[in-house]
């Protein structure tokens, strides 16, 4: 709206919610309507970048690569004239935040400017009920009938600048905003789709795609294990449920995903596939002498890396992944996150890794201070007993250093003395704490003694060496992928897709069913019949009463389709949409807004990989929907009277 609103999805806002939530006021469960201005809510650590504009800055990153470099002093040659330019570009303003991406594996790198805002409240959230209506079954799945959506508003100085959150900021009001439309779609439209896919691997070569396929397996396993336990934990806990929510709404949505891209690589033979597009390809170099010797040896040379990557990966994945708060310890990887923080403020600001320059030092102070939102002490403290306790019995060489004397006892009695010991000795449990400690020198720090700090500074010494390793393993890839995928832009004739890379990109379709298996045929469009017909009385299927009896007297004003008789609930358009894409507006021929993109089939999910026309498919909550539950259900006359409507 003119006045800073934001239409996302429920999922998105599900964080804000998810912190602002506690027993007495239970948003997740309930929702959260503010009526006024002054009843809105702060989304802690949210933020709203705008995009400002976008340009081409390849000559002036790649200038300081020289001839002969190692990779690793190649990689750092790059960072650093990404460092320069972004510093140059973010000097322009007190909340212009810029980056830059790399397309086509480095062949392009583009500078991506945005005004920051870092105020935004919550305006309203409908209940779980609604904006998760179907849960985990439904997720990625047709037909669906979720009202995945939430208002949010952006706020900034009364100058109109990104501020911290403050009382007497004012709305932000944008240059222009989408209108949104009540004509709504009907199967054949067009329509179209502007935002920001996370990754997309299409432009692997088979033996990366081998490579993830492996990879995926893994990580299927080890989330489900992770969900078990953390669910476990948190039954009967109320307190537990909410902190713990985020993490396992999160786990559990990457997991079908994940099970999702198994099954299609294996359904489509996707593996078989790519190797015949890579003997169509070695048939167009080999036409030409010059095209062998700039690419004739590119697939070997991926075939060989991946080969030896792998082997270090293998060593290094537990120390890597041991720092997550999903992997492993909430309160280690604070500890960390400060033991890292203290250290790389003593360096001068452009000489230090990016994440932890000054322009994003609250940041990591935010993420501080929210932890405590996101995990219960006594949890996490079992948690990662029940982590280490899945080390045992593994190669010594796979094992961090730090764990390797622990291990050697073979005693799961010695694991619980052991983290029972840093739980009960560290101050990292409170986050006033924390913060005090990132004010520390590197001296300071240790001397305060705290087992965590301590298990911090023996990891990071691994992990240094690990990390400076990864920055060539990860400049030689992408010099063999530049290499690739410079072969196949002369191959098409440029006419080749970028992989996503969570910057802007426009997708367009139609609003058109599919056909997932023999005899079975979805339709475009649902309805709040479906709702209905999917009700059990029990999550995640539970239908609230008022929506019921609206139904059953047929209250859809306005919002009612004239062909189907009914509320339309979501939508089906062949767009190509991935993860990052939630929340992006599907507009109608107009430019208007007729939905709001929040998943994509089960079958589609392959398409990060590899796109299957006749499977692909987005799925938008209707925006007549939105609105419908909006107004009808929960009655909040002031966001539709600013919206015009």
């Amino acid at each position: 709206s003119p006045e800073g609103l934001i239409l996302t999805n429920h999922h998105v806002a599900f964080g804000a919610v998810q912190r602002a939530a506690s027993k007495e006021h239970d948003y997740i469960t309930d929702g959260f309507l503010a009526r006024t201005r002054a009843e809105e809510i702060r989304a802690q650590g949210y933020t709203a970048d705008i995009l400002l504009g976008y340009e081409e800055v390849t000559a002036r990153v790649l200038a300081r690569v020289k001839p002969n470099l190692t990779p690793l002093q190649k990689y750092e040659a790059i960072e650093k004239a990404i460092n320069q330019i972004v510093t140059e570009a973010e000097k322009k303003g007190p909340d212009i935040r810029a980056s830059i991406a790399s397309m086509y594996s480095g062949n392009q790198y583009f500078l991506y400017r945005f005004k920051r805002i870092k105020d935004i409240r919550v305006v309203y959230v409908p209940p779980q009920d609604l904006g998760n209506y179907g849960g985990e079954t439904d997720n990625w799945i047709w037909p669906r009938h979720t009202c995945d959506f939430s208002f949010l508003r952006a706020y900034v100085s009364k100058d109109g600048v990104g501020a911290d959150y403050s009382p007497d900021n004012v709305p932000y009001q944008p240059k222009a905003f989408l209108k949104l439309s009540l004509d709504g779609v009907q199967e054949g439209d067009f329509t179209f789709v502007v935002g920001y896919p996370g990754r997309t691997y299409r432009n692997h070569t088979a033996v990366e795609i081998e490579s993830d396929l492996e990879s995926m397996v893994k990580r299927i396993a080890e989330f489900k294990d992770i969900i078990d336990f953390v669910e476990k934990a948190s039954q009967g806990n109320k307190e537990a449920e909410i902190r713990y929510a985020s993490m396992v709404k999160g786990l559990y949505n990457s997991l079908k995903n994940m099970e999702g891209k198994v099954e299609g690589m294996k359904k489509i033979d996707l593996i078989a596939k790519k190797k015949e597009q890579e003997k169509e390809f070695m048939a167009w170099v080999n036409l030409s002498p010059e095209r062998q010797v700039k690419y004739g040896q590119v697939l070997v040379q991926m075939a060989d890396f991946m080969k030896r990557y792998e082997g270090y990966v293998a060593k290094n994945e537990l120390l890597s992944s041991i720092m997550s708060p999903y992997f492993g310890s909430t309160v280690l990887s604070q500890a960390y996150t400060i033991y890292r923080t203290v250290n790389e403020r003593q360096k001068p600001d452009k000489d230090r890794e990016p994440a932890y320059q000054d322009r994003n030092f609250p940041y990591i102070k935010q993420r501080i201070q929210l932890a405590e939102r996101g995990y219960v002490f006594e949890t996490d403290r079992e948690f990662f007993k029940h982590q280490l306790k899945k080390m045992m019995g593994l190669p010594a060489e796979k094992i961090p250093a730090a764990f390797q004397a622990l291990m050697a006892q073979g005693s799961e009695k010695a694991i619980d003395d052991y983290v029972d010991s840093l739980y009960q000795e560290t101050q990292l449990g409170l986050p006033e704490k924390r913060l005090a400690l990132l004010q520390l020198k590197p001296a300071e720090l240790l001397k305060t003694n705290d087992p965590f700090i301590r298990l911090a500074a023996d990891l990071e010494k691994e992990l240094k060496v690990v990390r400076e390793g990864s920055k060539a393993w990860a400049q030689e890839w992408q010099d063999i992928k530049k290499t690739y995928e410079a072969a196949w832009l002369e191959m098409k004739d440029g006419k080749l897709a970028p992989d996503a890379n969570s910057t802007i990109r426009f997708t367009y379709g139609l609003v058109e069913g599919y056909s997932p298996r023999d005899a079975v045929v979805y339709k475009p469009i649902t309805t709040l019949k479906g709702v209905m017909e999917k009700e059990t009385g029990t999550e995640p299927f539970h239908v609230p009463a008022k929506l019921k009896e609206l139904y059953r007297q047929r209250d859809f004003g306005r919002f009612e389709d004239q062909q189907l008789k009914d509320v339309p609930s979501c939508f089906l358009n062949t767009t190509n949409v991935t993860g990052g894409n939630s929340g992006s507006p599907t507009l109608n021929a107009k430019g208007e807004q007729v939905g709001i993109i929040f998943d994509m089939t089960y079958e589609s999910v392959i398409s990060d990989y590899y796109i299957i026309p006749e499977w692909q498919r987005s799925i938008s909550v209707d925006i007549r929907y939105v609105l419908f539950v909006t107004e009808k259900f929960s009655g909040a006359a002031n966001v539709m009277k600013e919206l015009g409507f």
